[in-house]
């Protein structure tokens, strides 16, 4: 149970969504913040912001007489990300926990042209392609320190940070509260993998699922089964393996729904993360109100994907 909860705490993601609920594990209610306060982006406008980078990048590439590929090998549904709680039925019953997608988007950054058009350049221009996309040894070092203590780095220059700079504003501040904003799980991880009522879900979805014929005791679980299941059967039966994958992803996804499991892990993780915010309100806040400012500006770089 340990692992699983770990792993709610890393995908549940509640600092992405903005849903909330206060109450703590013995029923009483934490003080509420009568502000309203920024709602962060959906997956789907993250991921418009993600390709108008993409096409910033292209275009301070093409400017410095390079070419640049776009990263847009999937779909838009084909680009949703499976998190731990999955509970759509539709999804799941077409792209089961999206092990052909994961294959798929592999083979896409396999055969990125990028790479190849890079090393078929000389020495000379090669060095220059990489200094025109990212700053090369020139670059600058951002540097964001974690929740939990230390720090991340990441050098940023070139067409890379006049992306960012485009969209975000100040890529520093970006990365920083980035870093802050997603560091922020392992504060109450231990807190939260003790929780009552997130436990009582996880146990109701096991229920579910072992009267479906799937006795999983958590979804990590099922995931797990799945991909050794398929790795065992290999490529000669396929096909047979990804029909087992979308029965046992749609009864995951039917038993997270029945049983409520996203909207209780959510709340549950939004109430430990609420305690947080005396200590990083600022920058939780300032993490979303810059992702809602890249997304304005993607909208009027790019479409959204078919």
């Amino acid at each position: 149970m340990r692992r699983v909860l770990v792993s709610l705490c890393a995908v549940v993601a509640v600092v992405t969504t903005g849903c909330a609920d206060s109450g703590d594990a013995d029923g009483g209610r934490a003080p509420q913040d009568p502000r309203p306060r920024p709602r962060a982006l959906t997956w789907q406008q993250e991921l418009r912001v993600a390709d108008a980078q993409q096409r910033l990048i292209k275009q301070c590439m093409n400017r410095q007489g390079f070419t640049y590929w776009e990263d847009r090998g999937l779909t838009l549904q084909e680009s949703r990300p499976v998190r731990f709680v999955q509970d759509d039925v539709a999804w799941a019953r077409t792209h089961g926990y999206g092990g052909r997608i994961e294959a798929k988007s592999l083979r896409v950054h396999e055969r990125n042209p990028n790479g190849t058009y890079r090393q078929g350049l000389s020495a000379t221009r090669r060095a220059a392609f990489d200094t025109a996309l990212d700053g090369g040894d020139d670059a600058k070092t951002l540097r964001a320190p974690l929740p939990v203590g230390g720090e991340v780095r990441k050098r940023l220059g070139g067409c890379t940070e006049e992306a960012e700079r485009t969209l975000y504003g100040d890529p520093a501040v970006w990365f920083r509260t980035s870093k802050t904003v997603s560091g922020l799980n392992a504060l109450y991880g231990e807190e939260l993998m003790k929780d009552r009522r997130l436990t009582s879900a996880i146990r109701a979805w096991a229920r579910c699922m072992k009267q479906a014929g799937q006795p999983y005791e958590d979804p990590g679980a099922a995931r797990e089964a799945v991909r050794v299941r398929t790795s065992r059967l290999g490529a000669a039966r396929a096909d047979e393996a990804f029909a087992a994958e979308r029965r046992t992803a749609v009864a995951d996804a039917t038993c997270a729904r029945g049983t409520s499991l996203r909207a209780v892990a959510t709340a549950r993780e939004t109430h430990y993360q609420d305690r947080l915010r005396d200590r990083f309100g600022k920058d939780i806040d300032t993490y979303r109100n810059l992702g809602r400012q890249a997304h304005d500006r993607a909208v009027r770089i790019v479409p959204e994907r078919d």
